[in-house]
């Protein structure tokens, strides 16, 4: 979690750091998946789940095909960074000025529903000082409070239905993000995913040097990620699944066969609709023109669009 933000959007192709940022979070994420899974098949053998409907799609047994969730403002409401940085704060790892800094890009980025380039720069060079000499299993241990007390109330039941939808079919789902794969994975393995694609940062015998690998897993670093990771799991990218709510991430979008846009910002929305990709908003209770949502995901789907509703209902009143 060396790094807790740093989303820098850049409107260019793969570069050798994007590829090098990108195979770094594939190397992690299945180190992380295999504990993750182990986790998963002990928990599975005291509890019997009931057998799900068929659905259309994700088409059960596929195991070429798996789904890539973006996080920020698609998997939950917000970014993560900002919420990790709530809590460093609570826990005396920097001063007042900066979290008035961190709640005001908060604020911005719940508002605007896009990425400001200097906030982002901003957020990813305090995050870098901030965890500097600290020990990657101290910032673990900590990621895992944070995310109860921050996070947990803060995930779209509509998307987690969309992600379910994938595992009840016996799909992989990873989650893609430029937060530190350290906080992706604490997510992942609360909401049972797969594992986690994320920013990588240094770290020299289990201590933070301030450093990333490569760059911030954001825009083309996601989709080389995702790229790499399909790569060693053997995965067919034209079955595959991806859902973000950013124009910054069209790219892993374009790499997948099923790419849905989840609570799209403006310019996702239109590129979105010219593709006649899936559309989901579950920010107010309306449906997109087009709502392309598997069966088996109905239920939250419709929970997280009348939540939405309910909520956005008592603010105005």
């Amino acid at each position: 979690m060396a790094a807790l933000g740093w989303l820098t959007p850049r409107r260019r192709s793969a570069t050798a750091r994007s590829v090098l940022a990108g195979e770094a979070a594939a190397e992690a994420a299945r180190k992380s998946s295999l504990q993750l899974e182990r986790e998963r098949e002990e928990a599975a053998a005291t509890t019997e789940a009931e057998a799900p409907a068929e659905p259309e799609f994700p088409v059960v047994g596929d195991v070429q095909a798996a789904a890539f969730f973006d996080l920020d403002n698609t998997v939950m409401q917000g970014a993560a960074i900002f919420h990790f940085g709530r809590g460093l704060y609570k826990r005396k790892f920097f001063q007042r000025r900066e979290l008035a800094r961190f709640a005001w890009q908060q604020a911005w980025f719940r508002l605007a529903g896009v990425e400001d380039p200097e906030h982002m720069q901003d957020a990813r060079e305090s995050a870098l000082s901030i965890v500097k000499g600290h020990r990657v299993s101290e910032l673990m241990s900590i990621g895992e409070e944070i995310y109860d007390e921050y996070m947990a109330d803060r995930i779209w039941p509509g998307t987690r239905g969309l992600a379910q939808a994938h595992l009840d079919a016996g799909q992989k789902v990873w989650l893609v993000t430029a937060a530190p794969v350290e906080t992706a994975t604490i997510i992942a393995r609360r909401l049972g995913l797969t594992g986690a694609l994320g920013t990588v940062a240094e770290s020299v015998d289990g201590v933070y040097t301030g450093k990333l690998v490569g760059e911030p897993l954001h825009g083309p670093a996601k989709a080389e990620a995702v790229r790499a990771l399909a790569a060693a799991e053997g995965l067919d990218l034209g079955r595959c699944a991806a859902y973000s709510d950013s124009h910054n991430d069209i790219p892993m979008l374009s790499l997948v066969g099923h790419p849905y846009a989840i609570n799209p910002d403006t310019k996702l929305r239109k590129h979105a609709r010219a593709r006649d990709w899936r559309l989901r908003d579950y920010r107010t209770g309306r449906k997109a023109a087009k709502v392309g949502i598997p069966a088996a995901a109905g239920l939250g789907a419709l929970a997280g669009g009348t939540a939405a509703a309910v909520a956005l209902h008592r603010r105005r009143h």
